[in-house]
C-alpha cells in the first residue's frame, strides 16, 4: 500500500494510533476536582501569618524559586534536545518542566522530616508567579527548540487554569482564618483525596494502557523520570551551593523535582484535541506516574538521612552535658 505523504505521521503516531484514550472523560473531571480540593486544601493550610513570617526570612523561597523556575525549564528543554524528540513529546516535555511545584511535594517533605513550613510556601508562591512565568518560559524555549506553531500552548490558557486554582487557595486560607477547625478539616481532606486520586488514575490508567506503556521508547521514559530525579540533584546542589542548610536543602530538592503534573495534563487538555492530544500527553502522564515511586524512594532516603542527623545532635548534646 502506498504511504499517503500528504501528512507524513511523526514518530509518535504509529504508537498512539489504535490505543484507547490516554485519560477517559471521567478521568479527565476527576482530575479537575480533585486539583480544585488539594488548592483548597493547601489553602487551608496557611494562614496570613505564613505569609509575614516567610517575608522576613525569603532567602530559601527565593533559592526555590530560582531552582524552579531556573534550573527545571532548561533541564525538560535539554532533555528535550538531548534525545532528539520529536514537537509533541518536546512540548510536552517543556510544559512540564515550567510548571510549578506540586503540592505532593508536601506529603513528601512530610515524611521525609524536611522543612514541612517551607515546602508549602514555596509551593504556594512558585504556583502564584506561574501565571507570569509559565507563559514566558513555554514561549521562550518553545521558541529555541524551534517547535511549529500548532505546538505552541497560548498563555491564555496556562493564565486561565492558573488563576482558577489559585482562587480556591485563597477560599481555604479566608476559611482557616474563620474557623481553624474547618480549616484542618479540609486541609486533611485535600491531603487525603490527593492520595487517593492519585492511586485511582495509576491503578485504573496503567491497565488500560499496558499496550502502549510496552511499546513507548526507553528513550521517553528515561525523560519522564529523569525530569524529576534530576531536578532533585540540581536543586539540591543549587540550594547548598547558596547557602542553605542541608535539611532545609532537601526540601528545596523534593519541592524542585516534584513538579504539578496535574496543572500540566490539564493545560494539555485545554489545549490540543484529537491525536496531537494524546502525544503531547505522553510525557505528563508518564512523569505523574513516575514521580510518585521516585519521590518516595527519595524521601526514604532523606528521612534515613535526617534520623541520622538529628541522633548525631541528640548524642553531641549528651557528650556535651557529660564533659
Amino acid at each position: 500500500m502506498r504511504e499517503d505523504h500528504r501528512n507524513p505521521p511523526s514518530r509518535t503516531d504509529n504508537r498512539t494510533e489504535g490505543h484507547p484514550a490516554m485519560l477517559t472523560e471521567t478521568e479527565t473531571k476527576l482530575l479537575g476536582i480533585m486539583m480544585m480540593v488539594i488548592m483548597l486544601g493547601m489553602g487551608a493550610s496557611l494562614t496570613f501569618k505564613d505569609f509575614r513570617i516567610a517575608l522576613r526570612k525569603p532567602q530559601g523561597i527565593g533559592v526555590g524559586l530560582l531552582a524552579q523556575y531556573g534550573v527545571m525549564p532548561f533541564l525538560g528543554y535539554l532533555l528535550a534536545v538531548a534525545l532528539d524528540f520529536p514537537p509533541a513529546l518536546a512540548i510536552g516535555l517543556i510544559l512540564m518542566g515550567c510548571m510549578p511545584g506540586g503540592t505532593t511535594s508536601n506529603i513528601f517533605t512530610y515524611f521525609s522530616k524536611g522543612t514541612l513550613a517551607l515546602s508549602i510556601m514555596m509551593t504556594i508562591a512558585s504556583t502564584l508567579v506561574a501565571v507570569v512565568m509559565v507563559p514566558l518560559l513555554l514561549e521562550f524555549y518553545s521558541a529555541l527548540r524551534n517547535l511549529p506553531a500548532e505546538y505552541s500552548v497560548p498563555a491564555g490558557n496556562v493564565a486561565q487554569v492558573l488563576v482558577v486554582l489559585i482562587v480556591p487557595t485563597v477560599i481555604g486560607m479566608l476559611l482557616r482564618k474563620w474557623n481553624p477547625n474547618v480549616g484542618a478539616t479540609i486541609e486533611l481532606l485535600g491531603g487525603a483525596l490527593g492520595i487517593f486520586v492519585i492511586l485511582f488514575l495509576i491503578l485504573t490508567w496503567v491497565p488500560r494502557n499496558y499496550q502502549l506503556l510496552g511499546s513507548t521508547p526507553a528513550g521517553v521514559y528515561l525523560a519522564a523520570i529523569g525530569l524529576g530525579i534530576f531536578g532533585m540533584l540540581l536543586g539540591y546542589w543549587a540550594a547548598r551551593g547558596l547557602r542553605q542548610d542541608p535539611r532545609r536543602a532537601r526540601t528545596i530538592a523534593l519541592e524542585t523535582g516534584i513538579q504539578n503534573g496535574p496543572l500540566g495534563v490539564l493545560i494539555v487538555l485545554l489545549t490540543f484535541q484529537g491525536e496531537m492530544q494524546q502525544q503531547v500527553l505522553l510525557i505528563p502522564v508518564l512523569y505523574s506516574l513516575f514521580i510518585v515511586l521516585t519521590s518516595s524512594a527519595v524521601t526514604i532516603w532523606f528521612r534515613r538521612i535526617t534520623t541520622r542527623e538529628e541522633l548525631a545532635r541528640d548524642n553531641a548534646k549528651v557528650a556535651l552535658a557529660a564533659a
